[in-house]
């Protein structure tokens, strides 16, 4: 704050003093958190990979089973974002924001593009497309995949997502949320991409790479 005494044009500064923050001690693990933040977007593109490497694994759909990891890991990155595009300022929203600025006015961030509905009609239009040579049934699972690796992402977070929309209701991972962002949810990530990484390679999943 500045005064500036009549007369003169001296000018005095008074500064505050910051306030002390006081650490609050808690029995809450570090890795859990109550804070409402989505997961970010290099968790959701982390936890993207592990799905569709699960997927192929599992044999989720006969298609994904015998895919190659060339083809469907990049196919499953590629919608590992779009439901974040009812958000301006997300990744993607910043690159198409005459998509993401009609989806936010209408549905605002977190609504209709995080719930089953919006992936039922995202399942039906890709079958509406018979073209294989431009999209393979891999391809197509691993977009499916890809976009459920998001909701799921944003589902282990406090915040929730409206599952069942347009029911308001939100849905999370029961008792023991993820810490969102920073540190622990990279290393979330990344844990469980590296375990699902072994178990892929640990036996045929290498004759399909």
């Amino acid at each position: 704050m500045q005064i500036t005494l009549p007369g003169r044009k001296r000018r005095i500064l008074i500064c505050r003093r910051p306030r002390a923050r006081t650490l609050v001690a808690t029995d809450q693990p570090l890795f859990l958190s109550n804070r409402t933040s989505p997961m970010t977007a290099q968790g959701h593109l982390l936890f993207s990979v592990t799905c569709v490497l699960l997927a192929h694994k599992v044999g989720l759909t006969p298609a994904l089973a015998d895919a190659s990891l060339w083809h469907i890991v990049p196919m499953a990155l590629a919608s590992a974002l779009l439901p974040d595009l009812d958000h301006p300022r997300s990744l993607l929203g910043r690159q198409l924001p005459w998509i993401s600025g009609p989806l936010s006015r209408l549905f605002g961030h977190r609504g209709f593009t995080h719930s089953l509905l919006a992936v039922g009609m995202g399942v039906w239009g890709l079958a509406q497309v018979e073209a294989p040579w431009l999209l393979s049934g891999a391809v197509k699972d691993a977009l499916i995949v890809g976009y459920l690796s998001h909701l799921l992402g944003d589902w282990l977070t406090p915040m929730g997502i409206p599952l069942l929309w347009p029911w308001r209701r939100r849905f999370r991972l029961p008792g023991l949320p993820l810490k969102s962002g920073g540190g622990y949810e990279r290393a979330f990530c990344l844990l469980t991409l590296a375990l699902a990484g072994y178990w892929v390679h640990g036996g045929a999943g290498l004759a399909h790479f």
